[in-house]
């Protein structure tokens, strides 16, 4: 018997539900008409607890950024909930969604996109202040905006003689840096780290990793991490979400999820992912996907795996799997794992 998934947990910082970002495609140049919708986001559902990291993993295209925008409110989500210390961000007014703004930042992932060429790295660190500053809700002297940007710039592994460089005079690791102390100038309680390492070398990922985790421990952080490279996830990740087109698959805990994966999906993205061991390699079975992702501006009746799914049902051409708790924090979307719920007749 399949157990529902709790969302209500009074740990809870941060609980997503039923949230979706649809993008409309419109025809013609002058009369537009609305012709479909890309499905960026189809359903989600997340629950954050203070202090965790969450890492949230999938193909490119599945979601994951539109996802972590809509938390932030950057994009307005067509349906759903986010609630954050009680309060819906999505219904929220002005006034509380820009209080909501000082707990809730974002590292994004470009870092040469991500800042503002024009102003100097102290500037970008201290906007945020100066934003706040201006709306009466922050008391700031000049001293000590400047006290507060060159601690945050040592805090993060930046000389504070570099506040007056621009953007271009850094390197792609020192950008990234910027960007974190700059997430973190308003002292927030959750960060959405939007694949913050993913255009960075290899060398310099792992300096960010490990600044990230010293500044949880440091700051009193949760996180939501995104990212493709399930190497990094486990490295960092209390708790994995796996996305796939737009909804969640399969949540748990880190080492349940590589130890275990259930979901059908999950089992074929950890079996690409190497192993430093050759011979543990070499008699590894890789899960090859056949065809490619579908299009997300296709409405499903199904699940949204079936059409790759090597372990599908004939119910799963029908009916949508909602995401299950089958075992103590382990929860999954998929009919191989629990009984589908009747269909009621018809009268």
């Amino acid at each position: 018997m399949s157990l529902p998934m709790n969302l209500n947990s009074s740990r809870s910082l941060l609980a997503v539900r039923g949230l979706k970002v649809h993008f409309p495609i419109e025809e013609g140049i002058v009369f537009k008409r609305k012709v479909g919708a890309v499905r960026a986001v189809d359903g989600v559902d997340l629950e954050i607890q203070k202090g965790q990291t969450l890492g949230l993993v999938g193909e490119s295209g599945c979601g994951k950024s539109t996802t972590a925008r809509a938390i932030a409110q950057l994009i307005p989500p067509n349906e759903g909930e986010v609630v954050m210390d009680g309060v819906d961000l999505t219904k929220a007014s002005t006034r509380e969604l820009l209080a909501a703004r000082m707990n809730i930042q974002m590292v994004f992932q470009d870092p040469y996109a991500s800042l503002n060429p024009r102003m100097t790295a102290g500037d970008i660190i201290a906007e945020p202040l100066r934003v706040f500053i201006n709306r009466k809700l922050l008391t700031m002297t000049k001293t000590e905006l400047r006290d507060q940007v060159d601690s945050l710039m040592e805090r993060v592994g930046l000389s504070p003689s570099f506040r007056n460089r621009y953007p271009h005079e850094f390197s792609g690791g020192q950008r990234q840096r910027i960007g974190v102390a700059r997430a973190l100038a308003l002292h927030p309680k959750i960060i959405l780290a939007d694949e913050p390492v993913s255009a960075l070398d290899v060398s310099i990922q792992s300096q960010i990793l490990n600044l990230l985790m010293d500044l949880q421990d440091e700051f009193d952080l949760t996180y939501l991490f995104i990212a493709h490279d399930l190497a990094v996830i486990r490295h960092i990740s209390d708790k994995v979400a796996v996305m796939y087109l737009g909804r969640i698959v399969e949540v748990a805990n880190s080492d349940e999820l590589y130890a275990r994966p259930l979901h059908p999906y999950t089992e074929a993205l950890l079996s690409a992912v190497p192993i430093p061991d050759p011979q543990v390699e070499a008699q590894r079975k890789r899960i090859i996907l056949s065809g490619d992702v579908p299009s997300p501006d296709v409405e499903r009746r199904g699940c949204y795996f079936y059409d790759r799914c090597p372990k599908r049902m004939d119910v799963c051409k029908t009916s949508i799997p909602q995401l299950t708790e089958v075992a103590p924090n382990h929860q999954v979307a998929c009919y191989l794992h629990f009984e589908p719920e009747p269909v009621p007749e018809r009268p």
